[in-house]
């Protein structure tokens, strides 16, 4: 599937703007895109205890599996501090559960409102040797 990476890091821009944040003050945005061609976004939501908080893959990844859907093409992720934050760990994982090793992660780092410094991943690079359902068999 094409796609442009740098319209999916600015939709990950705009999502991060929504985070709720009082306590880290760290925003982060995410942006989805579905083989469909849809873009769903997140944004983290912190809350008091912090384990209670979603991240923005997390919420990004959520709403488009409530709306059906099981394939991804790419995925971007932005701060508001554009320093190239990549999905943690957890995330990585919930995105191995639908995506595969080559998924592209696109990661902001840099402030180009029209063509933004983009560092990309696959998500195999971020997290190889996933758990999965061939590996619970074993």
């Amino acid at each position: 599937m094409d796609h442009d990476p740098t319209e999916l890091v600015a939709a990950a821009r705009e999502a991060l703007e929504r985070a709720y944040v009082p306590y880290s003050e760290y925003r982060v945005g995410a942006a989805l895109l579905t083989d469909a061609g849809s873009v769903y976004t997140g944004a983290n939501i912190e809350n008091a205890n912090y384990s209670n908080s979603l991240h923005a893959e997390e919420v990004a990844i959520s709403r488009a599996l409530m709306d059906g859907h099981r394939a991804f093409g790419a995925v971007a992720v932005s701060s508001g501090k554009r320093d190239g934050v990549t999905p943690c760990g957890m995330c990585r994982q919930t995105l191995a559960e639908f995506c595969g090793e080559d998924l592209p992660v696109y990661c902001d780092e840099g402030d180009g409102e029209d063509s933004p410094e983009i560092v990309t991943y696959t998500l195999g690079e971020l997290i190889p040797a996933t758990i999965s359902r061939e590996t619970l068999g074993r």
